[in-house]
C-alpha cells in the first residue's frame, strides 16, 4: 500500500509538470524507493494520476534498467559492460561480484542484502570500468574495490541492524 506522503510527493511533482506525463518516471523512482520495486499498485496510482493507461508506465519501466517489477537487493549492484567498460575489464568486474556475491544477473543473495545486474551504459564511460549501487556512482573498478566495497556494505548493514 502507498504511504500517504508517497501520494503527497506525487502531487508535489506533478504539479512541477506542464504535461502530467512527464512525471512518470520520478514518480516511478520514488515507488521503488519506498516499496523496494514497482507494485502493480503504484504502476495503477501513477498511472491514474498522470492520465495515461497502465500499460503506458510499464513500457517505461521497461526502458529504464534502474526500475524493477520485482524487489532487489538492498544494495543493487548494476556492472556496466557496454564498450568502454568492458574494453577496460567490465566484463571481469561482473564476473568478480558475480563469484564474490555468489549470485548471477538480476539474481539476490539468500539474506536479500545484495542484487546484481549487467547493465549497458551508465554514462561514466571516462571512468570505466563502471557500476553503480543504489544511486551511488563507482568508477576506475579493480577486484580489489570491489571487495572493499562489499565488506563496507556488509558492516554497514550490521550496524544499522544493531541500531533496530
Amino acid at each position: 500500500m502507498l504511504s500517504d506522503a508517497l501520494k503527497h510527493k506525487f502531487d508535489t511533482v506533478i504539479a512541477r509538470y506542464p504535461l502530467k506525463r512527464s512525471a512518470i518516471v520520478p514518480l516511478l523512482l520514488f515507488a521503488q524507493d519506498e516499496i523496494g520495486h514497482v507494485s502493480d499498485e503504484a504502476v495503477e496510482e501513477i498511472a491514474r494520476r498522470v492520465g495515461v493507461r497502465p500499460i503506458e508506465v510499464v513500457e517505461d519501466i521497461g526502458y529504464y534498467s534502474m526500475l524493477h517489477r520485482k524487489p532487489v537487493g538492498r544494495y543493487h549492484f548494476q556492472v556496466c559492460t557496454n564498450i568502454s567498460c568492458m574494453l577496460r575489464g567490465g566484463e571481469e568486474i561482473f564476473a568478480h561480484c558475480a563469484k564474490k556475491l555468489g549470485i548471477g544477473h538480476k539474481q539476490t543473495t539468500p539474506d536479500g542484502l545484495f542484487s546484481l545486474e549487467e547493465v549497458e551504459c551508465l554514462g561514466a564511460c571516462c571512468g570505466a570500468p563502471a557500476m553503480q549501487v543504489n544511486y551511488d556512482y563507482y568508477e576506475n573498478l579493480t577486484p580489489e574495490k570491489i571487495d572493499e566495497l562489499i565488506e563496507k556494505l556488509r558492516r554497514k548493514d550490521q550496524g544499522s541492524r544493531i541500531k533496530d
